[in-house]
This record gives C-alpha cells, sequence and structure tokens, in this order.
C-alpha cells in the first residue's frame, strides 16, 4: 500500500474518532432519532472518503458539519417527494372492478358510438367532437373553424340526432 494511502486511512481514522461522536449527536439535535442520525454520520465519512480530500481538511467539525447538512436536505428532500407521491396516490379513486358483461356491455357501447361518429360527415364529428371532448362553446368552433355559429349549431344538431337514434335503437 502506498505511503500516501496509509497517511490518508490515518487521517480518517484519526478524524473519525475524534468527530464521530460529536457528529453523531449534531445530527440527532436535527433528527430526534438515533438510527438515522447514526446513517447519516456513516454517509458523512463515506462521502469524506470518496471525496479524496481528507488530507486538505483544515477545519473537521466545520467541514464534516457541512457534508451533513447537504445529506440531511437531501433527505428532507427525498422525504417531501415520497410524502407527495403518497398523497398523490392515496387521491386517486379507488379502481373499480368492472364485470366482464358489463366490459362487453361497454365495449358494444363504444364501438356503437364510433360507428354513428363515423357515419356523419367530417365537419359535423369534428363539432360535435370539439363540444363534447374539449368543452367548447359554439362561438369558439365558429371562431376556430371559421364558420357561422348557426352553421355549428346545425351540424351539432345532426350528430345530436344520430345519438338519439342510437339511443333509442
Amino acid at each position: 500500500m502506498p505511503v500516501s494511502d496509509i497517511r490518508e486511512q490515518q487521517t480518517v481514522d484519526s478524524l473519525y474518532r475524534q468527530h464521530h461522536d460529536w457528529l453523531k449527536a449534531w445530527l440527532y439535535k436535527r433528527l430526534a432519532c438515533s438510527a438515522t442520525a447514526a446513517d447519516l454520520a456513516h454517509d458523512t465519512f463515506l462521502r469524506l472518503i470518496t471525496s479524496r480530500q481528507v488530507g486538505q481538511v483544515q477545519q473537521p467539525k466545520a467541514y464534516l458539519g457541512n457534508i451533513a447538512r447537504g445529506l440531511l436536505i437531501d433527505r428532507y428532500r427525498r422525504h417531501a417527494l415520497e410524502q407527495a407521491y403518497l398523497e398523490s396516490l392515496a387521491a386517486l379513486p379507488e379502481p373499480l372492478e368492472i364485470s366482464s358483461e358489463q366490459r362487453l356491455m361497454i365495449l358494444e357501447t363504444l364501438l356503437e358510438i364510433d360507428r354513428m361518429l363515423d357515419g356523419l360527415s367530417e365537419r359535423t364529428r369534428t363539432i360535435f367532437c370539439m363540444t363534447q371532448f374539449d368543452g367548447l362553446s359554439y362561438v369558439q368552433i365558429s371562431q376556430r373553424l371559421n364558420i357561422s355559429t348557426n352553421t355549428v349549431r346545425k351540424h351539432f344538431v345532426q350528430a345530436l340526432t344520430q345519438c338519439l337514434l342510437l339511443i333509442e335503437d
């Protein structure tokens, strides 16, 4: 083992013996959990070792505190992200159990709607979809398609009539 590595190992060993208990206590004050404080103290020394700057440390407590503070911030950010994810999952509605009969009826209905829409002219189909799926008013559609509001209304009534005929069947 090279002499520089031996010196570095001795420096880390010395820093660990002199400052580990202090660092763990410092972290415990902020976390109120001895296990997490011990983990973060361990991670702090790992960061110190992997930084390859052990020999350049002039103020060990300040340096170790700075590394530990960064790890604490990372931990809080990760925790906040996990909480936000769990809250969004909790806000999702419960999945519905659909019987095979219901699923078949839904698929058949969707296919009938698709056939009905396919039987409409392109403009009528576009206007119907813009009102139903985009939630646009007749005025907004007339502006987008550059046609009169009455024309929009006429095409929508045609599509609605087809829907009603589909329901009657």
